[in-house]
């Protein structure tokens, strides 16, 4: 079933939330996805973060943590 977008903007957050990251793992996964453009605000966003991970490994969550946190399923 096609949806359009104002029928996906009256879902439930917990069903958009699972749509938005559903699209965004196919964007991500995809091989175009390495030409996506970046503003030098997201390249230093980007370079900030990898620094504070690099400082704190153990800092990080797992993707799938984050995720049903996202969902309310924890």
């Amino acid at each position: 079933m096609t949806k359009t977008l104002a029928e996906l903007f009256r879902l439930p957050v917990a069903e958009r939330a699972e749509i938005a990251a559903a699209l965004w793992e196919s964007v991500a996964g995809s091989p175009e996805s390495t030409g996506l453009p970046l503003t030098p605000e997201q390249r230093a966003e980007l370079e900030r973060r990898l620094a504070e991970h690099e400082r704190d490994p153990d800092s990080a969550l797992d993707w799938e943590i984050v995720r049903r946190r996202l969902l309310h399923e924890v």
